[in-house]
């Protein structure tokens, strides 16, 4: 699958980000969410980075799907979701299928 890489500065909360892209002949609008997932607010009892990351990503909004995990720090993770229908459609457009 082919990518786009855009940098996103690290900023508190949230960042909606839109992208209208046109994929052969077909324009289409991409919506994706970067996010800061801090260690310490984790939500379980854990030394294990991957256990708290599998808990953060069970409990997300069903509506985004997992895009990216960025480099994580000592504090926090990035991590960037795509909208779960922009995905189907990208898979459709670049497969042919209709």
């Amino acid at each position: 699958m082919a990518h786009i890489a855009i940098p996103i500065p690290t900023q508190l909360g949230k960042q909606d980000i839109e992208i209208e892209v046109t994929i052969n002949g077909q324009k289409q609008a991409l919506h994706y969410r970067v996010e800061l997932f801090y260690w310490e607010d984790c939500g379980i009892p854990t030394v294990d980075r991957a256990d708290c990351l599998r808990h953060i990503l069970s409990k997300y909004d069903q509506d985004w799907s997992l895009y990216y995990i960025g480099a994580p720090t000592d504090e926090f993770v990035p991590i960037t979701f795509v909208k779960r229908e922009d995905l189907i459609k990208q898979r459709q457009i670049l497969t042919g299928a209709n």
